[in-house]
């Protein structure tokens, strides 16, 4: 990648061309984006129109009345009016020579009437050719700086590095990402969602969240049944969840079973019958590793997506980490499915060496506010038994943190379980996958042995 430009050499840049013009729309946290555009120079040459409308009567007039002003729904009312406007207004005069685009953005910053969760979203709307349909990107940022100003600011560069990386950077997906934080640090600013649409736009559009997780700009990305993309914080709000962390590589019979005998377990505890139930993969050794395939793990999402489930991928290492960021999506109740080996990745002292209070404060983090954790056995391959929370070997003092779970009956052993499929490991079965072994098959439900055909899933050998 070549060296990044700053923010004021990326605006002045994008005013001199003169094939790109377009229109700022900005509500709250002031004109930040267009105003580095006007002080670079040239900007007349860019902008055929900056607004800002913080009385929400003059919004409504404009753009129409909307629940929430500060929302995805009413970034794209403004795109959609901006952009038809210009359209409008210059199509017919200059539309065989420019770019058109339309920059939008709709942002709660901290003032002395607001001080809750910061945060905004930005977007936009634009040509990739002359004449061409519109593309589109939409971003979601929390802002953390603890004043307004410096919260202004934060907002401005990563407008300006979102329209300069519209116009420059779309050939490669991962230096589009990483560019959007050019200038500006993770400690002031996360970019928490993406979502991209048109002909700019050459892989499927999934891939470009992923690549926040893979970047570390944000800590996951959750997937709907249908596979598209969901922001974490406003999908979650208020839901009960059952979290299943695994590879889900690919999808076996005993992570079915796991996510169902749970669901039945935790319906039947908590007396609540709206759960989602969130299969949910980690990034986080692939990352260290730094062997981060995204596709490898959108095909994971579509195939889960088949079994009717949502998805979420995490960066997340530890499984109290994982719980404290659900925690602070919903006030719901929460439980974990864990396999029977995961157990011992909970009570493993090395995990914990950077956290404060060690190995409690991180089961701490994992139970707290009533979490619930759902044990499901392995089959012991010596002798065919089955392997529970009673034949879990640890210290002794970690025996007793362990025996203290489970009489306070925040670990509870499934004991409805499919004994035909409960040996099952996906491991396995992916390795039988890659080498052309028959049977694997009957590890897995149907629709996923169809599609890791049809598809040459996970290194299947497919006739070239």
């Amino acid at each position: 990648m070549e060296m990044s430009l700053d923010t004021n050499q990326k605006a002045f840049e994008i005013n001199l061309n003169d094939k790109i013009y377009g229109t700022f729309a900005e509500i709250g946290a002031g004109q930040e984006v267009a105003r580095h555009f006007f002080r670079a120079g040239g900007a007349a040459g860019t902008i055929a129109k900056s607004m800002s409308a913080y009385d929400m009567t003059v919004s409504d007039a404009i753009y129409g009345k909307s629940g929430r002003y500060v929302s995805q729904q009413r970034l794209q009312t403004m795109l959609d009016h901006e952009f038809n406007q210009l359209k409008e207004r210059l199509d017919k005069d200059r539309g065989d020579n420019t770019r058109f685009f339309a920059f939008a953005d709709t942002v709660a910053a901290k003032s002395f009437k607001y001080t809750a969760d910061c945060h905004g979203w930005l977007g936009i709307r634009f040509q990739d050719e002359c004449c061409q349909e519109h593309s589109q990107i939409i971003i979601h940022v929390r802002m953390l700086d603890k004043a307004n100003l410096q919260q202004q600011e934060a907002l401005g560069i990563i407008g300006v590095n979102l329209i300069y990386g519209a116009f420059n950077r779309l050939n490669n997906r991962e230096e589009f990402i990483e560019s959007l934080m050019d200038g500006i640090s993770l400690d002031r600013i996360k970019i928490d969602y993406i979502q991209v649409e048109g002909p700019a736009f050459k892989s499927d559009p999934r891939l470009w969240p992923l690549e926040l997780v893979k970047k570390g700009f944000c800590s996951a990305v959750q997937f709907d049944h249908d596979g598209s993309v969901l922001q974490p914080k406003d999908a979650l709000y208020k839901k009960n969840i059952l979290i299943c962390r695994g590879s889900y590589r690919p999808p076996t019979l005993v992570n079915v079973d796991m996510l169902e005998m749970g669901l039945d377990q935790f319906k039947k505890d908590s007396g609540e019958k709206d759960i989602l139930v969130l299969p949910e993969i980690s990034m986080n050794k692939l990352k260290e590793r730094g062997k981060v395939d995204t596709e490898d793990f959108l095909a994971r999402v579509d195939l889960i997506s088949t079994l009717g489930y949502q998805v979420i991928i995490s960066s997340f290492e530890t499984f109290g980490e994982l719980n404290q960021y659900f925690k602070s999506c919903t006030n719901g109740k929460s439980a974990f499915v864990l396999g029977y080996y995961n157990l011992s990745e909970v009570f493993d002292v090395e995990k914990y060496k950077e956290e404060n209070g060690g190995l409690l404060s991180g089961i701490g983090n994992l139970t707290a506010s009533g979490t619930t954790l759902y044990l499901y056995p392995a089959k012991n391959d010596k002798d065919g038994s089955i392997l529970d929370s009673n034949a879990t070997e640890l210290s002794n003092e970690l025996t007793c943190v362990l025996n203290y779970l489970k009489e306070s009956g925040k670990l509870v052993d499934i004991k409805n379980f499919n004994k035909d499929a409960f040996h099952i490991w996906s491991r396995v079965v992916l390795k039988m996958i890659q080498n052309g072994e028959d049977g694997w098959e009957e590890m897995v439900p149907e629709t996923i042995a169809k599609l890791v055909k049809e598809k040459c899933l996970f290194d299947y050998p497919c006739d070239v």
